[in-house]
């Protein structure tokens, strides 16, 4: 019997994800006092919107901030026609014909090795897209893919799963990805946003006085369907585990209300 993996939940996930994007993109705006209370998860506010921790069918997922050492084995499923040019949860149009794969927490572009344990036949691919949503499988593959390691047919197929990292560069030959370099989240410019203001002179009068104690304090300005809005932050981080232990610092010794790291 052929695997049919959940299309109800596949499909919603790339609305999801970009619901998930504006919402957390909106958080800090309006007074600096309004309280952000309502935003989940902010200090990944100004990460990729996919690689943000999302909810589905009551269960979180939390993705991985560096695919260096992942290795697994479990289940791989496939997906294929019924989705054949719908969006991908990175914003791709979903190619069967592709070799591509969706995981539930490994980077976007990640590219990785799939081996069918049971004949030896592996296979390249790069993540873009989340999923699967169903126990015991760990990877969904393109349609392409798992034909190429004899998936079709039987529907899963017991897998090792190796992260190689994004391409770096492709065989003239068949465009192929041949060498890799780690992908890794963590590393990147990073500050934290302290507050967020309508009016431009408040939020400049904010920056002076932050100035006097704090290193970096800008302003960036943001605009929604709310109108136009000014973000001060301070500090500057070039890893986000740095920029997320400024900001609990600030709301747990300093007297921030609100503070969370940004992606700079």
């Amino acid at each position: 019997m052929i695997f049919r993996i959940n299309y109800t939940t596949r499909s919603l996930m790339p609305a999801f994800i970009l619901c998930l994007a504006i919402a957390v993109a909106g958080c800090g705006a309006g007074n600096y006092n309004s309280g952000h209370n309502k935003c989940v998860n902010k200090q990944y506010s100004g990460t990729e919107a996919t690689q943000r921790p999302y909810r589905i069918a009551g269960k979180h997922y939390y993705p991985m901030a560096s695919a260096n050492g992942y290795v697994e084995k479990g289940y791989a499923s496939w997906y294929g026609r019924k989705f054949h040019g719908r969006k991908t949860s990175n914003g791709e149009t979903y190619n069967m014909y592709a070799m591509t794969a969706a995981h539930k927490t490994l980077p976007m572009n990640t590219w990785v090795k799939v081996e069918n344990l049971n004949n030896g036949k592996n296979i390249t691919v790069r993540i873009n897209d989340r999923g699967p949503f169903v126990a015991g499988r760990i990877i969904d593959l393109s349609y392409k893919a798992a034909q190429r390691i004899d998936i079709v047919g039987p529907g899963t197929g017991r897998v090792k799963v190796t992260a190689l990292g994004k391409a770096t560069a492709y065989s003239k030959k068949d465009h192929a990805p041949v060498n890799f370099t780690p992908v890794n989240y963590w590393q990147g410019n990073f500050t934290v946003q302290v507050g967020a203001f309508k009016v431009k002179t408040n939020a400049d009068q904010y920056r002076i006085k932050l100035s006097k104690d704090y290193l970096n304090a800008h302003i960036v300005p943001y605009a929604d369907h709310r109108g136009q809005f000014h973000r001060v932050r301070i500090g500057k981080f070039n890893n986000l585990n740095d920029a997320v232990t400024f900001s609990q610092r600030l709301m747990a010794r300093e007297g921030f209300a609100h503070a969370f790291a940004v992606a700079d």
